[in-house]
């Protein structure tokens, strides 16, 4: 897969590469920057009173893996044809696990801009998925993939008392924006943060949505560091990514100077490069709040 990350042109263009793949019929995807390969399926070992989506542990060049049943996670059936089943490797959030889907189709090189957020008809707090893309006459579900792992693992995630082991906290009148796609996300950031004492945050879904905000505080003549103090991204996101987000920041006279911390699941040694091209201050790995806290900090205290 290293030579497919390598296609993914040059950081901040607001482009990314999906894998597509079948469960049942339905067609989903995963961003190519998550998967480290694709394996034929192999036997898994049975671990016992694991969760119902843990299929078991497979050992793939001496690292033992959890082996998740993406059918069973969706609530759908098992294959129909298990001949072109495989078995999806990826890494997040500071781990690897396996993904067991139905067949793996293709590769598309899309725009986050072709990707529309889920409707709030289907995509409640809980929703599994973060984005549809309308391809070929086909809809393609991108899926949030963290929040299938959190729910398996709820100690993956991101957890208040990691903040509560900092100590007592002032409230601060710090004020932080954030462009975070998960509604779950946005939820757990604003309480963490308001933990921290960080109680001024203004919360966006996309990249687009903060740059336009933080375009209207220019726009009205004001310093933009009268009205934000520090801007906190995600990668993953519909219509701007993170990346594009800070790459944007860095390009305006008038917004160059503000802190940028991305905060994603993307954040590995492999990929670091791609934020520091694009400027960004300082790159947290998910879950990590605590460093985070300890991030901003260190740019805005």
């Amino acid at each position: 897969m290293e030579n497919k990350n390598g296609i993914l042109l040059e950081s901040g263009t607001n482009e990314l590469e999906i894998v597509e793949f079948l469960i049942g019929d339905n067609r989903f995807a995963i961003n190519v920057i998550k998967v480290k390969e694709i394996i034929q399926p192999i036997a898994p070992t049975k671990v016992p009173h694991a969760h119902p989506y843990i299929e078991g542990i497979i050992e793939l060049r001496g690292e033992v893996l959890p082996l998740i049943d993406l059918a069973k996670a969706l609530g759908f059936g098992p294959s129909n044809n298990p001949a072109q089943d495989k078995y999806i490797v990826a890494q997040f959030n500071q781990q690897k696990v396996v993904f067991h889907v139905h067949n793996v189709t293709q590769i598309h090189r899309i725009s986050w801009k072709q990707i529309e957020k889920p409707s709030q008809m289907y995509q409640g707090l809980e929703s599994q998925i973060i984005g549809v893309v309308k391809l070929n006459g086909n809809m393609i579900l991108l899926l949030d993939f963290e929040k299938i792992v959190v729910d398996i693992n709820p100690q993956s995630g991101i957890n208040v008392e990691r903040v509560k082991k900092l100590g007592k906290r002032e409230r601060s009148n710090k004020k932080l924006i954030v462009a975070e796609d998960s509604p779950l996300l946005r939820k757990l950031l604003h309480d963490t943060l308001a933990e921290a004492g960080y109680v001024y945050v203004e919360f966006f879904e996309n990249g687009e949505d903060a740059f336009n905000y933080l375009q209207a505080i220019v726009q009205k003549g004001k310093p933009v560091e009268s009205e934000v103090q520090l801007v906190i991204t995600d990668i993953e996101m519909p219509q701007m990514d993170g990346h594009h987000l800070t790459k944007r920041i860095r390009e305006d006279e008038k917004l160059k100077h503000l802190p940028v911390i991305i905060f994603s699941s993307l954040i590995t040694d492999d990929l670091r490069h791609k934020g520091e091209r694009v400027g960004a201050t300082a790159q947290v790995s998910k879950p990590e709040i605590a460093e985070l806290v300890q991030m901003i900090d260190q740019y805005i205290l």
